[in-house]
């Protein structure tokens, strides 16, 4: 029989891996804790005390005292670092004192308020009082529904439930609203972009009916690290906050890899694929009965490397010990895997980023990922999966061939000396704005004068009543309309008008999987497009522009669509402006008018392009802002066709950087390059928030952009081509060492 080995001695093994490019330590730290405060009740300390709890890491105790003084906080902390507490035990302790006493929590997802109220019912239990708490969303049953707003002393929620359901129908929730002492907002991280604009005004809207009822709660956020948690709490909730981020919570040793997989195709620079690499580095692990965790960045990633490493290992410790997760499992099957790891049974589990947010599965000892989570706040969320609390971990991020890929294994210095990156938001984009207050109209009447948030919004008002959507009687603006005004606005797109996203892949049930605004739509949603929704590939088999519809279907294919937009810019205005030698850099408004041509196929695994098929939609116009760079002094010896080859190339680069240093989606913001801007004739690249009135990240691109200009010559100087290649500027260029060329061009930025 063959010796099984220690995590320690297959450390060792990989040092000598000649793939890995990054080595780096992170010391073990011993626990920071303190008594539990003598004002908790008895019967708290004893269920703390059944789970092993008895004394509060000093994060946790830190929390519960600045409460007590009537502070809101945001604490942050590590995974698995006990943040639940940090709000359980002051909810808990209010309604133990206070039967009258009411919290609302919530989450940014069905799946994670289901995993908390399963935690909070046990600690409830072994407490023996009666606590009632329940969780409130698409999939609770009407009976329970009037329980829930009639008796329930804690309930868990969505934002999107928040807005369209409990708000609008305040009236059936009096004993909430009279009694309410805590909001707890958990993962706030993920509040940012339109998301967060949006849910920043639904918390408006929260506080003035509170307020109506006579409450005044206090706010409870956790969040992940981010570089700005106490700003986002603050804009998200428009109160002040007090920053708890002394983490008490013990660790240990950490090794954090970085592995680039071998050179396969030296010409393209195109490197073995992550998944090859990944499925061959878990082997070893699980073989030798280390728990690990992989992740996946989609659905059909995690299918795949499920199955090829059950079958790899599946006469050493057998396929059941290995196991997938992610969205589309039922709750029972989830709840059986979380289990499964955290008691041992399971050794190993492919995951989507599902487990990055806080589902308790216990902690385990090797987490790979499959590629760059896409943020640092994600990569070092997925890297707390492991590690126990004072045993050795290992984490290992796999790169593939794509740009930030490269970027991020290539320099990581950026990824371990930065903080991670900022959320932003901006609640008070025009159209979220007024959708929220036609919203806050429908549930309250609005005074004159009256704020929203920090906003006088009267003018806005004045045009409601002149849209015949409000009355005005005296100084009080009264709903006017017959509509249900919630119903038409997703808290996940600026604009209003949707195009609906229909699943036919099974007749017998056909339904809705979600929406997408219709500037979006025309690149990622036309026919023959492929449209990722959870992770899952779907072909769209027929968009229906007229009608807002997108029918699709269900399919497995090894390439996704890559649409080409023929796009006219406008500047409007212009905000902000930086005068250099060769360069001017802007920031202001513009117009955006966009008619796509045609799509790509592009193979997942090279990016070769392997088919094309055109698009016929009409012409979209955008106004959002932008930051745009002007090129002033231009080289005599480069020609126009050529010059207009490495503007594309840089644009490239800068498509893939931006995202990763402003925290957002990469559908979140576009870049376009044009040889002859229209106001100025000059070459120009253009960074545009791809939302309708913007949401704040082409500002933040004009603040940084040397910062942003480092970074892509960067990427383009340590990628292992010669002279171009689909890791870095997109192609080789003819006549000319466009790598070369480009980082010279973005020299003179």
């Amino acid at each position: 029989m063959i010796k099984k080995k220690a995590l320690s001695d297959l450390i060792q093994e990989l040092r000598a891996n000649p793939n890995i490019i990054n080595w780096h330590e992170i010391e073990p730290q011993e626990a920071k804790t303190k008594p539990i405060p003598a004002s908790v009740d008895s019967r708290i300390k004893a269920a703390l005390n059944k789970r092993g709890i008895a004394e509060l890491y000093s994060h946790q105790f830190t929390a519960y005292e600045t409460l007590q003084k009537g502070e809101n906080i945001v604490a942050v902390t590590p995974t698995a670092s006990g943040k639940t507490l940090c709000y359980n035990l002051p909810v808990l302790q209010s309604i133990a004192a206070d039967d009258t006493s009411r919290a609302l929590y919530l989450f940014p997802t069905k799946a994670l308020a289901q995993d908390q109220r399963s935690e909070l019912s046990e600690i409830i239990n072994e407490m023996g009082i009666d606590i009632k708490s329940y969780t409130y969303d698409g999939d609770t049953s009407p009976a329970i529904r009037q329980i829930v707003r009639q008796a329930g002393h804690i309930v868990i929620t969505n934002p999107d439930m928040l807005h369209s359901a409990i708000l609008p129908h305040h009236t059936k929730w009096v004993s909430l609203f009279e009694n309410l002492k805590y909001i707890v907002i958990d993962e706030l991280h993920t509040y940012r972009g339109v998301f967060g604009s949006h849910v920043a005004n639904v918390v408006r809207r929260l506080k003035r009916i509170c307020k109506f009822y006579g409450s005044s709660p206090l706010f409870i956020c956790t969040s992940a690290t981010i570089a700005n948690p106490k700003q986002l709490a603050e804009q998200l909730t428009g109160n002040p906050m007090r920053l708890i981020d002394d983490n008490g919570a013990p660790r240990g040793r950490k090794h954090f890899v970085f592995y680039n997989p071998p050179i396969v195709n030296k010409a393209l620079n195109i490197r073995k694929s992550s998944t090859v690499e990944v499925n061959s580095l878990a082997k070893e692990f699980l073989r030798n009965k280390i728990q690990t965790i992989i992740f996946a960045r989609s659905r059909v990633r995690v299918e795949i490397i499920l199955s090829h490493i059950q079958e790899l290992v599946k006469n050493d410790i057998g396929s059941k010990s290995i196991r997938g997760y992610r969205g589309g499992y039922l709750p029972k099957q989830r709840r059986e895997i979380e289990r499964g790891l955290r008691e041992g049974e399971i050794l190993g589990v492919v995951s989507t980023n599902a487990l990055e947010l806080g589902v308790d599965i216990g902690q385990l000892q090797v987490c790979i990922m499959t590629g760059y989570p896409g943020s640092v706040a994600s990569t070092w969320q997925q890297a707390g999966r492991a590690g126990r609390r004072h045993g050795e971990a290992l984490i290992l991020m796999v790169a593939s061939s794509t740009p930030i890929d490269q970027y991020i294994v290539q320099n990581p210095e950026y990824f371990f000396d930065r903080s991670p990156e900022c959320a932003r938001i901006n609640p008070e984009n025009l159209i979220i704005l007024v959708d929220h207050l036609r919203c806050a109209a429908y549930e309250l009447p609005f005074q004159k004068e009256e704020e929203f948030g920090p906003l006088d919004v009267t003018d806005i008002m004045e045009y409601l009543v002149e849209e015949k959507v409000l009355h005005q009687n005296g100084d009080t603006f009264y709903w006017a309309d017959q509509s249900f005004p919630a119903s038409n606005i997703s808290l996940r797109s600026a604009s209003q008008e949707n195009v609906v996203i229909i699943d036919q892949s099974n007749i017998a049930n056909i339904k809705v999987i979600g929406e997408m605004d219709r500037f979006s739509a025309m690149t990622l949603l036309h026919d023959e497009a492929i449209y990722l929704h959870e992770g899952v590939q779907y072909q769209v088999e027929k968009l229906d522009w007229d009608h807002k519809k997108a029918y699709v279907r269900e399919v497995d294919v090894e390439y996704y669509t890559d649409a080409n937009l023929a796009i006219q810019l406008k500047v409007l205005e212009i905000d902000r402006t930086s005068q250099r030698d060769t360069v001017s850099v802007n920031y202001g408004d513009v117009t955006v008018n966009a008619i796509p041509t045609i799509f790509k196929k592009i193979k997942l695994t090279t990016f070769e392009n392997i088919g094309s098929g055109p698009i016929n939609l009409p012409e979209e116009e955008l106004h959002t802002s932008a930051a745009w760079l002007e090129l002033k002094v231009i080289d005599p010896e480069i020609g126009i066709k050529t010059l207009e080859q490495l503007l594309l190339g840089i644009a490239n680069v800068l498509k893939h950087i931006v995202p990763v240093l402003v925290m957002c989606d990469r559908n979140d913001i576009h870049v376009v390059s044009q040889i002859k801007a229209a106001h100025t004739q000059l070459p120009t690249i253009f960074i545009y928030d791809h939302y309708p009135g913007g949401i704040g990240l082409a500002e933040d691109v004009y603040k940084r952009i040397d910062e942003v200009k480092n970074a892509a010559k960067n990427l383009i100087q340590k990628c292992a081509c010669k002279e171009g290649c689909p890791s870095c500027i997109g192609t080789e260029i003819s006549g000319i060492n466009g790598k070369q060329r480009s980082i010279q061009l973005l020299s003179q930025f």
